[in-house]
């Protein structure tokens, strides 16, 4: 059903759980995992001049950072369970989409906080805008806080 399974990270926390389930669902197809941390360009461009490459360069070393964190969930849950990792720039839900397309991936999983009400539409969500753009399936996985009961993986 799964034979390529994209996860996309930011590496903040909201993203571990999304991790979690979307390695357990390439293990339990053998399916092929890609990781993709996007560096916002908009972020860089709107940055001084005098730091814009400094910021570049420390995005990407933060990416390479959120990926080596997946690789190592999935070798953790399974061995055999290779990751493909990319680090790319521009706008990370057209990125996402994109790359999602460009290995021929089944399935899209990344992290979501969660938020509802107003603050959703205050605070524009890298996850709610590929849900609505990506040509393929996206399962988003909401972090879990305090107050949520505890629920085991898929």
């Amino acid at each position: 059903m799964f034979d390529t399974i994209v996860v996309a990270t930011d590496g903040s926390d909201s993203v571990r759980r999304a991790v979690s389930v979307a390695v357990d669902v390439a293990a339990r197809f053998d399916a092929e995992v890609h990781a993709v941390y996007v560096v916002d360009a908009g972020e860089v461009e709107s940055s001084p001049d005098t730091v814009r490459e400094d910021l570049r360069d420390a995005l990407d070393d933060e990416g390479r950072d959120a990926l080596d964190r997946v690789s190592g969930a999935a070798h953790d849950r399974d061995a055999a369970l290779d990751v493909t990792i990319e680090v790319r720039e521009g706008r990370p839900a057209s990125e996402i989409g994109t790359y999602a397309r460009s290995v021929d991936a089944d399935l899209v999983a990344m992290g979501t906080r969660g938020r509802h009400g107003e603050n959703r539409f205050l605070i524009g969500s890298v996850a709610e805008r590929v849900v609505r753009t990506c040509p393929v399936p996206v399962l988003t996985v909401r972090q879990l806080t305090e107050e949520d009961p505890q629920r085991t993986t898929i």
